[in-house]
């Protein structure tokens, strides 16, 4: 409750402090207040999960009596199952009400924590990690279309989807700290019974202040494409999350990865013939879908990445303990809550457009740096601080915008589906980042002494897997800045048979 005040107290503050006529442009109604509190409080708690139990899971392997082969199902398990299923959740919100799944999600999300703070095996560890991670597929899409529904295209939308950017970054950045301070001053099960008192308020808050949601053409659920669908990104958020444990030389990495293609590419051909098919192909072939989502994949997949490799380098070259590594991400965390505050006025000036090739630009020239990292400690801390706090700021003015231009010029009985596409694009990007930068910084690590690699080789690895992560974002800022069309007007109209339709600029909408 105490941070759905402090959240109250901001969004009002920030109102106040603009300009009377931007101030009215951007005035929300207190109904609209309470909804966004609600929401955000949502999807702050679902990124703060995905992250929390990332300090905790060496106590829970010897608490619980996971093997080393296996502790790596707790995370997985929720991965799996958020990503796998989200697209499906977010088109179930569009025929059955986003207001019902929501709270649905939410009381799943509440149970499955108490199950996960209670656990006392392996098995029913797994078991609430599967629901939590459920639990995120059912919520984060809906909330997203109760986000975009609730606020019209324009101005007032575009500062929500800010607040909700900075929210999930910080929430994903605080995470880890959060985690480490509840496991070394209570138990690693706070982790989990934190959800429960957050989790019971939002339901009932949601329950009194959210209005239902739901598509007035509600045509059968897809059936063959929703198997296809899910199979396809279960599989392929299997083989990523498998490369870690077997490398990307496995047959068992590549023998999935085959049948996620498989299956993804039968999904597309059910539904160029599908009667009223899960995912409409004129909406995924748009060129504000395709590229507004490829943005967003390249930002969480590089900038999760990034966090990893730096956790890395401030561990195992600058010997900083978990606790300390936890606190540096603070500034990170702040630079993204910075972002997302002031993102409605970069894009105002910009249009979205605009605003994912800025963000994405800072992000990758703040990473690229990094590739001078050396073994002084005082020079190390200083560069990271504020290399991270820039790119953060970059990082979720890249967030804000990709989901701006995937979810616009939508009809409002498809905001599910977008949205579903865009959360599904978080989940994937999460997921991808780790494990392919991994793989880079072990190429470069040198002759490893039973099995660890020497602190100068962790050096290597890490800078040039950085330098490679930064190339990465530049390179995406200049594929979008080329190929994603902008419309001359901050009107749209929502996609329809044209496919290729122009993302339309916020800016005259300003």
């Amino acid at each position: 409750m105490l941070s759905a005040h402090c959240l109250k107290i901001a969004i009002t503050a920030r109102l106040l402090a603009m300009p009377k006529t931007q101030s009215a442009q951007l005035a929300m109604t207190g109904k609209q207040k309470a909804i966004l509190i609600v929401l955000l409080g949502a999807q702050f708690m679902f990124a703060v999960d995905f992250s929390i139990l990332t300090v905790a899971l060496p106590k829970i392997g010897s608490d619980l009596g996971f093997g080393l082969d296996s502790l790596q199902w707790v995370s997985t398990a929720f991965a799996l199952t958020a990503a796998g299923f989200m697209l499906l959740f977010g088109r179930i919100g569009d025929l059955v009400g986003r207001k019902k799944l929501f709270l649905i999600g939410m009381a799943l999300l509440t149970v499955s924590s108490l199950v996960g703070g209670l656990a006392t095996s392996p098995e029913l560890m797994i078991a609430a990690r599967v629901a939590q991670g459920l639990a995120t597929a059912v919520v984060t899409p809906s909330g997203m279309a109760l986000i975009t529904t609730s606020f019209e295209e324009g101005p007032l939308r575009t500062k929500a989807l800010g607040l909700n950017g900075a929210l999930l970054s910080l929430g994903f950045a605080g995470g880890a700290v959060l985690g480490g301070v509840l496991t070394d001053l209570l138990s690693w099960r706070y982790d989990f019974f934190i959800n429960v008192p957050v989790g019971v308020a939002l339901f009932f808050a949601g329950t009194a202040v959210i209005k239902e949601s739901v598509s007035e053409d509600r045509p059968k659920l897809d059936v063959p494409g929703s198997i296809t669908v899910t199979a396809g990104l279960l599989a392929f958020v299997y083989g990523i999350t498998g490369a870690e444990r077997e490398g990307w030389g496995s047959p068992q990495t590549w023998g999935t990865l085959l049948v996620a293609a498989v299956l993804l590419i039968s999904f597309y051909v059910i539904e160029l013939r599908a009667a009223a098919p899960l995912a409409p192909v004129r909406i995924l072939k748009a060129n504000s879908v395709k590229f507004g989502n490829l943005g967003g994949l390249i930002t969480f997949s590089m900038e999760s990445a990034l966090s990893f490799l730096l956790t890395l380098y401030l561990q195992q070259v600058l010997h900083l303990n978990p606790f300390q590594t936890g606190l540096m991400f603070g500034f990170l965390g702040l630079g993204a809550f910075l972002g997302g505050t002031f993102a409605s006025k970069i894009l105002a000036r910009t249009g979205s457009k605009g605003g994912m090739v800025l963000g994405l630009a800072v992000q990758g020239v703040m990473t690229g740096v990094l590739f001078l990292l050396g073994e002084n400690k005082t020079m190390g801390i200083a560069a990271v601080l504020v290399t991270t706090f820039v790119g953060g700021f970059g990082h979720v003015l890249a967030i804000v915008s990709y989901t701006v231009i995937s979810t616009s010029g939508i009809e409002d009985s498809e905001q599910g589906l977008a949205t579903g596409l865009a959360a599904m694009t978080q989940q994937i990007g999460f997921t991808l980042g780790i494990p392919v930068m991994s793989a880079i910084a072990a190429s470069q690590y040198g002759e490893l002494k039973n099995g660890v690699a020497s602190k100068a080789g962790v050096l290597d690895g890490t800078t040039f897997a950085i330098l490679v992560d930064g190339l990465v974002v530049i390179a995406g800022a200049l594929v979008i800045a080329v190929l994603l069309r902008s419309a001359n007007s901050g009107t749209s109209a929502p996609v329809r048979a044209a496919s290729d339709e122009e993302e339309p600029s916020l800016t005259a909408a300003h």
